[in-house]
């Protein structure tokens, strides 16, 4: 790992899309950190990102930015499948990256980077952004505490409505939206989209998964699964059927169908000593809790959690200690070597070990 960094980290944004918005806010907030430049393949979009978030140069290709500006980091906040290319780009030129999810859009260009890294030296992290809820934390610490005994039988679930109702708005109309249906345009469906979210939420606290029985679908959604340019054919739900390699059993399933729940992720991790539940709709900062005295009563107890740093936060407080970041690439890997066995899964119709 790099040696420890006391002057304020110079950050270069790469992608200004609108996710970039979100990190640039949240970076812009550290005085650890310091914006330093903005690259889009969109000259335009990069002078406008520029302009509201104050940063000073802009770029329209990662190669020219490497080239032309000296920066400590990289945030990759473009389509995914540019995180591998821009990825190794950067860690060949001795960068820290943070890289949007999913890391790749398959397990072995995550390999790559995850080789890339190591023998780059730097930090490296995936922005799996619900591990910023302090739920998860916690309750990832308190089933490796025992807390509810050994796992035994896993609930996780991500639900959006936002193709069975206008809750974000007209799907039909929004390219923004689009493209998230059509494996043309670089979409790997809801699976890729989301399911890559609560694939990390289950597995953080739960630990890996040992096989995966996978079932996708992409629903009929206008008159010929297409409209304009979009050829609907990418898989709006996943429902995976999982065993952990505790010998714990699962249910993992998402869905864009889900009218009611504009974006819930819910989580029921059951052990022989008690079972822990989050469900997002109800809290980020707290989880409830069946044990002990509890259990024989088939009462629960909500545990409030202390707050924890974001993803953003701890990107930069790496490169300055000179430790390594959580999620990092190495973990990437293994959620996306999940969602590859889950396409392979489909298509045989069988379960497939990992």
């Amino acid at each position: 790992m790099k040696s420890k960094k006391k002057n304020p980290v110079r950050l270069a944004v790469i992608g200004t899309g609108g996710m970039a918005n979100w990190h640039a806010e949240n970076f812009r907030k550290n005085p650890a950190c310091r914006i330093v430049a903005a690259c889009d393949v969109d000259a335009g979009r990069a002078r406008a990102f520029a302009e509201t978030h104050d940063i000073p140069h802009t770029f329209s290709s990662a190669e020219e930015l490497i080239q032309g500006i000296d920066v400590d980091a990289v945030t990759i906040v473009t389509p995914d499948a540019f995180h591998a290319p821009v990825s190794l780009l950067c860690l060949k030129a001795g960068k820290h990256v943070l890289c949007e999810k999913p890391l790749a859009v398959n397990y072995g260009d995550a390999r790559k980077m995850v080789a890339a890294a190591k023998r780059a030296g730097v930090v490296n992290m995936v922005n799996f952004s619900y591990r910023d809820w302090p739920c998860i934390q916690a309750a990832a610490k308190a089933v490796a505490r025992g807390e509810i005994g050994e796992v035994r039988h896993v609930e996780a679930s991500y639900l959006q409505a936002w193709l069975a109702s206008s809750v974000w708005g007209d799907w039909r109309k929004t390219p923004a939206w689009l493209w998230r249906l059509s494996s043309a345009h670089g979409s790997k469906g809801a699976l890729g989209d989301v399911g890559v979210h609560i694939v990390d939420f289950t597995t953080f606290p739960c630990g890996p998964i040992k096989e995966v029985y996978c079932k996708l679908r992409a629903f009929h959604k206008a008159p010929g699964d297409r409209i304009g340019d979009y050829r609907l054919d990418a898989n709006d739900s996943a429902v995976l059927n999982v065993e952990f390699a505790s010998g714990a059993l699962g249910t993992i399933h998402t869905s864009r169908w889900v009218g009611g729940h504009a974006n819930r992720l819910a989580l029921k991790i059951a052990g022989t000593k008690g079972t822990i539940f989050i469900d997002s709709e109800v809290s980020t900062t707290a989880f409830k809790i069946c044990n002990g005295k509890m259990l024989h009563k088939g009462e629960w107890r909500e545990v409030a959690c202390k707050p924890v740093p974001t993803n953003y936060q701890r990107f930069i407080t790496a490169i300055r200690s000179g430790t390594p970041g959580e999620a990092d690439f190495a973990r990437g890997a293994e959620v996306q070597k999940v969602l590859d066995a889950c396409f392979v899964s489909d298509k045989t119709r069988r379960p497939v070990r990992l």
